[in-house]
């Protein structure tokens, strides 16, 4: 319809004039219209006639068969639109009239309307989410999406459409961006890291307007995912990497020890680890290949292109040092990095396995058969391993072999303990640890429970601490004799500090006692038969003799030696030493002689003559003991003494000299 009315646009205007169809008469009228071009805009609902039709008389008009269909109507002498106009459906509208008279076409005219463009629709973009890949080494400022592949389109054929790009992973903008408001073509702004962002997200957004707040305005949206493929861009890195920023590995080196002399049957313990490296894009992880490069003396050593395991080739014969070259390569050879190892050989004379715990302790079942595994006591769903470890030389460890040397009842299979016959007690086996290398031997106790019960613990089940049967024995003996040495130092002490209350009471027990002072040469009515004793003999009195060592402290302000004199002749007479029949110097009997302090109380003491210096002065009713029981002063007398208490049984520490 549109290239047709293009067509009818020049004839039109230069036939403004109603045409004459050939073969018409020249004097014969002919229908006309007052205009032939007609522009409305599109969603405009016209009610008005659009022309007006001049007909002659006997003439009649009617659309012909190259008018829009179902556009135009006529009524009496009016052309009118019957619809409303849309531009992107029709941009011009063609109304063809045909005067007849008689059935017979006298005059053609042609009408155009066209039908003007209004912003009435949204573009629209050929998607609503876009993925795309993006390899993590794409070059800056590269167009990573084309424009076609991101341009919207718009009905609204005179529209200019304007682009943004919103991000919705958080600063995914940093890396792409349009490369102008009206080409959506996206640009790659910085370079790529798979490891920090594998996916980013964004909002492409189009309005046919420039401004927002343009009216009418109209956008559309659409969504772009780009996944960042990795790249071969990093080196392999040897493990544990003491730093790394993701493109760079500061790696660690290796360390190691062999003995002098002998040869390792399994791969070298080194340290902060095994040989180990990756593919510095793990996302690829290209296998590695590795192999010695430098060090290698007399290729002493060997390592495994494969797993990276360094082992001995040959005996080191003297102490040295090796420093290896170790050269991690990618498989496909484009990539490649290098470290390094330190073997130090040295001397195994003198080391020993050795056994990390002294006691195991396990547990079997009674009636187990031959063959069945010892379980640890600890955890007895675990079976028992007794495991010795080589201080200086851990790669040593794998040489070392194991068997009991004490019994029959079990063997070794490697760390395990096995029942070699039935059993039916426990008891306690030697396990001992030899290395085949070196020929080092030591020792360890493995305590065997044969019991269905799981044997009491206390702590960690592995302690020394833990006795076993002998063990308890000894410790039993031993405290037992502590035991008895503590009795016998108590009863020395007791004998030592209270003998002379226990002789007290067996010489009353045995001899009576008269109430009160004993002693009748102090009786005040002065009863006592002084006849009962002879007069002493001539010569010195065991009194004057032994009083300096009897009284080590002065009782007066008199000499220390006077309390010991004899008495005024006025008193009573002292006591002296009673001779036995014979008069045998061995049968004088010690008595005992009394006097009264100044201070109060009474002095008893027991001597005789073979006694010496080393007489025993025991100290009778202290005057504060006289005072505490009767409430008086030391000149109450004696009569008003307790008939009943003897002065022995007031006798306490304070008054034993």
């Amino acid at each position: 319809m549109g290239a047709s009315a293009l067509l009818w646009a020049p004839l039109l205007l230069l036939c403004m004039l109603p045409c004459q169809l050939p073969g018409a008469a020249a004097q014969d009228q002919v229908c006309s219209v007052d205009k032939t071009l007609i522009s409305v805009k599109e969603n405009t609902e016209i009610t008005g006639p659009l022309v007006n039709i001049s007909i002659p008389d006997g003439q009649d008009v009617i659309l012909g068969p190259l008018s829009t269909p179902s556009t135009f109507q006529i009524l009496g002498n009016q052309l009118f639109l019957k619809v409303i106009p849309d531009y992107e459906e029709n941009t011009m509208l063609e109304a063809h009239l045909e005067c007849r008279r008689d059935h017979t076409m006298v005059t053609q005219l042609v009408v155009l309307v066209s039908v003007l463009d209004v912003n009435d629709n949204a573009p629209e973009f050929p998607f609503e989410t876009q993925e795309w890949d993006v390899a993590e080494d794409t070059k800056v400022n590269s167009t990573v999406i084309p424009e076609a592949k991101l341009t919207a389109t718009d009905k609204d054929k005179e529209d200019n459409l304007f682009y943004t790009l919103q991000e919705v992973t958080p600063n995914a903008s940093s890396f792409f961006s349009l490369e102008g408001m009206n080409r959506p073509a996206l640009r790659l702004d910085r370079s790529l890291d798979y490891y920090q962002s594998q996916n980013m997200t964004f909002q492409l957004l189009v309005r046919d307007t420039r401004e927002e707040d343009m009216e009418p305005s109209h956008t559309a949206t659409a969504t772009l995912v780009l996944h960042v493929l990795p790249a071969d861009l990093r080196p392999p890195w040897f493990l544990p990497c003491s730093y790394s920023d993701g493109y760079v590995c500061i790696q660690a080196q290796y360390n190691g020890a062999v003995p002098t002399g002998h040869t390792l049957p399994s791969p070298l313990i080194l340290h902060p680890g095994p040989i180990y490296a990756v593919d510095g894009d793990w996302a690829i992880n290209a296998p590695i290949i590795y192999s010695i490069v430098g060090g290698n003396m007399d290729n002493t050593f060997a390592i495994d292109p494969d797993s990276g395991n360094l082992t001995m080739a040959k005996i080191v014969p003297s102490p040295m040092t090796f420093i290896l070259l170790i050269r991690g390569d990618q498989a496909d050879r484009v990539r490649y990095s290098v470290t390094q190892v330190t073997v130090e050989a040295r001397s195994a004379t003198g080391s020993l396995p050795h056994f990390p715990q002294n006691l195991y302790r396990g547990i079997v079942a009674p009636g187990s058969r031959a063959g069945v595994a010892v379980r640890d006591a600890a955890s007895p769903s675990q079976p028992l391993r007794i495991q010795a470890q080589h201080p200086d030389f851990p790669d040593l460890n794998s040489a070392i072999i194991y068997q009991i040397t004490n019994c029959s009842e079990f063997r070794m299979e490697g760390e395990a303990v096995l029942t070699a016959t039935v059993l039916e007690h426990e008891g306690i086996f030697y396990v001992e640890a030899t290395n085949t290398v070196t020929g080092g031997t030591t020792t360890a106790v493995a305590e065997i429970w044969v019991s269905e019960q799981v044997p009491p613990t206390t702590g960690e089940p592995w302690d020394p601490s833990h006795f076993s049967t002998v063990d308890m024995a000894i410790l039993g003996g031993v405290l037992g004799a502590l035991l008895l040495l503590a009795l016998i130092g108590l009863v020395v002490l007791l004998t030592k500090h209270y003998g002379y209350r226990w002789h007290c009471c067996s010489s009353k027990a045995t001899e009576p006692q008269s109430h009160g002072f004993d002693n009748q040469a102090f009786l005040d009515d002065h009863e006592a038969t002084k006849a009962s004793a002879p007069s002493p003999k001539p010569g010195p009195t065991p009194v004057e003799t032994s009083s300096t060592p009897l009284d080590p402290e002065p009782l007066s302000s008199e000499s220390p030696n006077s309390e010991l004199q004899a008495p005024e002749p006025s008193g009573p007479e002292p006591p002296v030493a009673i001779r036995a029949a014979g008069d045998s110097p061995s049968a004088v009997r010690s008595i005992l002689t009394k006097e009264r302090r100044p201070e109060g109380g009474y002095k008893a003491v027991w001597f005789g003559e073979d006694i010496g210096a080393e007489a025993d002065v025991v100290v009778l009713n202290t005057p504060e003991a006289v005072e505490d029981r009767d409430g008086n002063s030391e000149g109450s007398g004696e009569e008003d003494m307790d008939q009943d208490k003897s002065p022995l049984d007031e006798l306490d520490d304070s008054t034993y000299i």
